[in-house]
């Protein structure tokens, strides 16, 4: 007799009127509206502005969600596509079956799509909403009890899950709760990249890579205790391949990117409006601020040019005024000689000169013949 277990629902489905209202469906709806929320905050400490990541998100979602169906049905095609089997049955995603390989993927190209019309980096908006996007998967894993769905070998250990259905080839017992096993790692990833993003200041996608690199080795270990029909190679489920190759990329891009662009971006989103559609504001705008600062230094070196020029052009007009008014040498040499002669000259000046010395006898005689 077990003393303890996790019991499962009874039900998936709690029925508002008309309306169904599926815990897997909250599940998902709960994730997104937290990674989002996160996002926000993580995004404007970076020096985003608010509502950009929901704008974005607008596109990653749909995206997203396509990408984890089209992958749980590609891999899993035998559930839809086989004899007896219903093909309508695929589309019918709140039964449960979403990859989250094909989610991020898909995902992926909806955010870039998103940040192209926004005029952003996504490496910086992937990095803003890593921690969010692994505590989503945190809560989007119970959505999996609630179906009863996914869970791991058969167990005797005081937290096994309560399987009660019979459907779909199940067999009521105790078994390992891989779907709790898997949201507490990823609360622990979320946690990790908050951690290494502010002690090593991760940028340029790293941050993202780093929740991508540790998801892979927790879901390595819990995908090789599930026991829910899944293709082999090599004697390992599918899955289990998948996350090594994605985990080796992963590490190969951390790598790479810190050598190449080390440190975080120091503009992830423009202070301008940069219209919606036009992908190539933010690179125009980045242009002309580059051309704007050469403008500004071709200036500032003209003008110190100018004043310098000025500088030497004052300066040589003071020393000619000094040069102007220093007596020249010579001039005073020739006043100091001309000063020494005036003397001579003015005393010769008092003598008579020899015409007057001629002129005065006559002009005596002339005089005495006058009077007699």
């Amino acid at each position: 007799m077990d003393i303890a277990y996790i019991p499962s629902p009874s039900h998936g489905v709690v029925h508002l009127g008309p309306i169904p209202l599926r815990g897997y469906a909250f599940c998902i709806i709960i994730g997104v509206f937290v990674a989002v929320w996160l996002g926000n905050k993580r995004w404007i400490a970076r020096g985003g502005r608010p509502g950009t990541v929901a704008d974005i998100a607008v596109w990653a979602v749909p995206f997203g969600l396509v990408g984890g169906r089209l992958y749980h049905v590609i891999t899993d095609y035998e559930l839809y596509f086989s004899d007896g089997r219903d093909w309508v049955d695929a589309f019918k995603v709140w039964q449960g079956g979403l990859g989250i390989w094909g989610a991020i993927a898909l995902g992926a190209v909806g955010a870039w799509i998103g940040c192209r019309r926004r005029g952003i980096p996504l490496p910086a908006w992937a990095d803003a909403l890593a921690p969010g996007i692994v505590f989503a998967q945190a809560i989007g894993r119970w959505g999996n009890w609630f179906n009863q769905e996914l869970y791991g070998k058969a167990t005797d250990v005081p937290w096994a899950l309560h399987i009660t259905s019979a459907t779909d080839g199940r067999v009521p017992g105790y078994y390992h709760p891989t779907f709790l096993y898997e949201s507490l790692w990823c609360v622990g990833v979320g946690l990790l990249v908050i951690w290494a993003d502010r002690r090593f200041t991760l940028g340029h996608g790293r941050a993202f890579a780093l929740y991508v690199a540790a998801y892979c080795v927790g879901r390595g270990w819990i995908e090789y205790m599930r026991v829910d029909d899944a293709h082999h190679i090599l004697g390992l489920r599918l899955n289990d391949w998948t996350a090594m190759v994605v985990f080796l990329l992963a590490v190969i891009y951390i790598v790479v990117s810190a050598r190449l662009r080390p440190g975080r971006e120091e503009i992830v989103e423009p202070d301008g409006d940069t219209p919606d559609g036009d992908a190539v504001a933010l690179d125009k705008k980045a242009d002309d601020k580059a051309d704007s600062k050469a403008d500004d230094k071709a200036d500032d070196e003209v003008d110190d040019k100018v004043d310098d020029k000025a500088d030497d052009e004052a300066a040589e007009t003071t020393d000619t005024k000094s040069d102007a008014k220093k007596p020249d040498a010579k001039k005073l040499d020739a006043k100091t000689d001309t000063g020494s002669d005036e003397p001579a000259q003015s005393k010769e000046s008092v003598k008579p000169s020899e015409s007057e010395e001629s002129v005065g006898p006559a002009k005596g005689e002339a005089e005495s013949a006058k009077k007699v």
